[in-house]
């Protein structure tokens, strides 16, 4: 992907981006850019053409499917006799799918270098938290147990390591004296709904380039 000066990614591509969603649960970041691409912010510079998981049982497959996404796939990582078996048929997946976007929604691999290194800079994810602050699983409890005032969420292009990605788009969420894990996740999700979407909506028409550990809007 050309970054820099001459043009949006929309405008370089001359027709819809295709996004790639990789899920592992309910899929709700997946729902709201599948609308987005329909009817909402990315109508006209995105579409979702597919849709896979590494849990067969996700609820976000059936909703895939009803929302008429071309692939859907349950890659349960159970079937496979190893890890490196796994990552090889999930890059011979995206590879056949062409995504000019991956975007992990909820999605709770560690991706291989090798699959970062291919999408270089075109694999988005959403976090619930301020990173670097608590990155990895349970976000929301890390900050409750740890007394932070404000956490929020940050959507961020993926690297090798556990969300230490470059930043795109972060938004504070204050932290409640009576919080809990499940209440301050319920606050912090709509924002990541709002947040994800505004992201690839950036991506996609506005120039940028990647310098160091900073995305640079021209």
């Amino acid at each position: 992907m050309a970054r820099g000066p001459g043009g949006s990614l929309s405008q370089r591509l001359g027709r819809p981006a295709r996004l790639v969603i990789l899920v592992s649960g309910r899929g709700s970041n997946m729902e709201k850019i599948i609308v987005a691409c329909s009817s909402g912010r990315l109508a006209g510079l995105a579409q979702v053409v597919a849709v896979a998981s590494d849990q067969a049982e996700a609820p976000a497959l059936a909703k895939a499917i009803a929302a008429g996404v071309p692939h859907v796939e349950a890659l349960d990582r159970r079937r496979f006799p190893s890890r490196g078996a796994y990552d090889q048929a999930l890059e011979g997946l995206l590879a056949s799918w062409q995504p000019d976007l991956i975007c992990l929604a909820g999605y709770l691999r560690l991706l291989p270098a090798s699959t970062v290194h291919q999408w270089q800079h075109r694999i988005v994810n959403v976090h619930p938290a301020l990173l670097p602050s608590f990155p990895g699983l349970h976000a929301q409890r890390q900050a409750v147990e740890y007394g932070v005032r404000v956490s929020g969420c940050t959507v961020h292009l993926v690297d090798a390591g556990m969300d230490t990605g470059p930043i795109l788009l972060q938004e504070a969420v204050p932290v409640l004296p009576n919080d809990t894990e499940e209440s301050l996740a319920a606050r912090i999700l709509p924002v990541e709904h709002k947040l994800y979407v505004e992201a690839i909506h950036n991506l996609l028409t506005r120039p940028w380039r990647v310098e160091g550990r900073r995305v640079v809007w021209d």
